[in-house]
């Protein structure tokens, strides 16, 4: 995808913008939020006319289905600055296709490509200026949609409002990340809903984690439901182990989400020769490469934070500190998927956008 094409949506102006009252040096992840978001309300079977407003509260019925039964599903994407001051996003139809995949999921109607991408690209192109250059410095995107019809009955929403909301985000860093893996929580599970990006899965994860904080760890290496024997997602990431000079991660599944930097970190270590298998990973083979020394690092890979570094891991009360390296495959992936994302590297793969 090398261009997109909309038709123009209306846009309500406000008469003064309040980024200039913004610390860009300093900013809390997701956060604040730009001057405008897009809406596209479902009524009556069809999607009405897209909108971009100024960013604001709105009135919603106590009855909405989303406060009830959950039907809830969003995306994050991010747009970048290059040196020119151009603007551009990252493999964009990836997450468009996820989010119309969620939104089958969770019987809500899928959102046209003219109201997602066209919606997206002129939403950015108003709020171009709350893109810093610099590497680090991102716009987030998060478009989502919501149940609005109201009534308490247990079945689908017959009206919903899609979003666009725009946050401007400097490099993502959370420090240490040590990490529990599961023996008893799950993330997801056969025939559920792990595969979408419903808010629910989220939800679901929070009380799990504050176990682990409260025994001084950051995250959950999440099992599977069946057996807590595989290895699968970290904390909202993808995860990654290197043994000896190998990568290893698991495949998809209806557990586990496909995450677009997982994939796109996929494809860079192939075109390099990086030794990399997508199998199912076990927790005990994890356990015994700590134990002999073979286990040289793990790495969450996900948009907010594009790859995140585990330095250690808990299981059954044990934990296993993982050694310090100076040839960390990690951060070289990592560096070079920003530099294509940055425009300070040839995209090959064809991956970014021009908004």
């Amino acid at each position: 995808m090398n261009s997109i094409n909309a038709k123009k949506i209306n846009i309500t102006k406000i008469s003064t913008s309040k980024i200039e009252s913004v610390d860009f040096e300093h900013l809390p992840f997701g956060e604040v939020f730009t001057d405008y978001m897009l809406t596209c309300d479902f009524v009556n079977g069809d999607w009405q006319e897209p909108t971009i407003v100024p960013y604001a509260p709105f009135l919603m019925d106590p009855s909405s289905k989303v406060f009830h039964y959950g039907q809830a599903i969003f995306e994050g994407m991010k747009a970048y600055k290059d040196e020119n001051n151009e603007a551009w996003l990252f493999r964009p139809e990836e997450n468009f296709n996820r989010f119309n995949k969620s939104a089958v999921r969770m019987a809500m109607p899928e959102v046209p490509e003219e109201v997602f991408m066209g919606g997206l690209t002129q939403l950015i192109d108003l709020e171009r200026d709350w893109i810093k250059k610099g590497l680090g410095n991102t716009l987030y995107i998060r478009p989502f949609t919501i149940a609005t019809g109201t009534g308490v009955i247990a079945s689908p929403s017959n009206e919903y409002r899609f979003m666009i909301l725009l946050s401007p985000a400097k490099s993502y860093y959370s420090g240490d990340v040590k990490v529990i893996v599961a023996e008893h929580f799950s993330r997801a599970a056969n025939g559920g809903i792990g595969a979408a990006k419903a808010a629910g899965n989220y939800s679901a994860q929070f009380y799990p984690t504050k176990l682990a904080n409260e025994k001084g760890f950051q995250q959950v290496i999440w099992t599977d439901d069946a057996t807590h024997t595989m290895l699968e997602e970290s904390g909202t990431m993808n995860v990654f182990f290197r043994i000896n000079d190998t990568i290893y991660t698991a495949p998809t599944s209806e557990r586990i989400l496909d995450g677009v930097t997982r994939k796109s970190l996929i494809s860079i270590a192939e075109r390099d020769g990086i030794d990399l298998n997508i199998r199912p990973v076990l927790v005990s083979e994890i356990v015994e490469a700590a134990k002999n020394g073979s286990l040289k690092e793990i790495f969450g890979a996900g948009t907010a934070a594009v790859v995140t570094i585990i330095k250690g891991f808990s299981y059954q009360d044990t934990y296993y500190e993982l050694p310090v390296i100076e040839n960390s495959i990690a951060l070289e992936l990592k560096d070079k998927l920003t530099s294509i994302q940055y425009k300070l590297a040839e995209d090959t793969f064809g991956w970014t956008v021009k908004v």
